[in-house]
């Protein structure tokens, strides 16, 4: 099962930069691909269990821990057990800046969203209850503009506490994995520019100086998904966003995504996500009107 992510694109909006996910996980095993963005983001397990992978180095979230994925770091998350409720926050260190290049700009902020500081990634519950606050944020939503003021400065407050909190915790440290996982990052971008098309092991192999026959392993090893599951993660959400943003017919949304097989395409997207193209994009209209 997969989720929709934006990674490579701005999450939230100019007016309000800060975003909210909520996901609640019932019955299936699912795993979100790894990924990057230049947000710092902060997970947040409210019950089950989550795997959490960042930079390399795996965790098991419990309820009430908090994992922070500092700008830049790969990362991905997921479960077995497929019970889970948690919450991702993201938003550009800007975000909480006054913008007067003060001491907590050049002595702080730029260097997290530089990489030569970063957060350690497994706070455990040491911001549970402003966790919590961000979460109750998110469920009372409302969209009155002078409520949508109000929420936007409390929000910018518990984000300053939290970064309070990881200084004063002392978990906020010296990045000694700058410049790492660059090899990563170029391989993912690499296939997020090619998957409409055909990925040939050998053409990938020869890009990253690996034999075709470690091409695959070397993949698994790294971000913990087959090369094949990727690309067709990246296809399938490519091609949602045809289906919620366009009016293309299904045939062409296929051949868009990467898929020459329209009658393929078809089985796949129901299989994963549990309805026809069709019947999601009637779905998502009547969402609309």
């Amino acid at each position: 099962m997969y989720f929709e992510l934006k990674e490579n694109k701005p999450h939230g909006t100019k007016e309000n930069p800060f975003s909210t996910y909520h996901i609640r996980n019932e019955g299936r095993s699912f795993q979100i691909p790894v990924h990057w963005h230049d947000e710092l983001e902060i997970i947040y397990v409210k019950s089950g269990f989550l795997t959490v992978s960042i930079s390399g180095e795996n965790y098991i979230g419990t309820p009430g821990d908090a994992f922070v994925v500092s700008p830049g770091n790969l990362h991905f998350m997921g479960s077995q057990a497929g019970e889970e409720d948690y919450f991702t926050f993201l938003f550009p260190l800007e975000y909480i800046s006054f913008c007067t290049d003060d001491m907590l700009d050049d002595k702080l902020l730029t260097p997290l969203k530089n990489g030569h500081l970063m957060i350690r990634p497994r706070i455990k519950d040491a911001a549970k209850e402003l966790c919590e606050q961000l979460a109750e944020i998110y469920m009372a939503k409302n969209d009155e503009k002078k409520l949508e003021i109000a929420v936007q400065i409390k929000t910018k407050i518990i984000l300053l506490q939290f970064i309070l909190r990881m200084w004063e915790n002392g978990f906020i440290i010296e990045n000694d994995k700058s410049g790492r996982n660059t090899v990563e990052k170029e391989m993912i971008s690499y296939i997020q520019q090619s998957f409409t098309g055909e990925i040939s092991l050998k053409e990938f192999g020869e890009q990253f100086h690996l034999s075709e026959k470690y091409v695959s392993q070397y993949f698994k090893e790294h971000f913990h998904i087959t090369l094949s599951k990727y690309v067709t993660y990246l296809r399938l959400e490519h091609a949602k966003q045809l289906l919620q943003n366009t009016d293309i017919p299904v045939t062409e949304v296929a051949m868009l995504s990467g898929y020459q097989n329209v009658s393929y395409f078809i089985r796949r997207f129901k299989k994963t996500y549990g309805v026809s193209p069709l019947k999601y994009r009637k779905n998502k209209s009547s969402t609309w009107t």
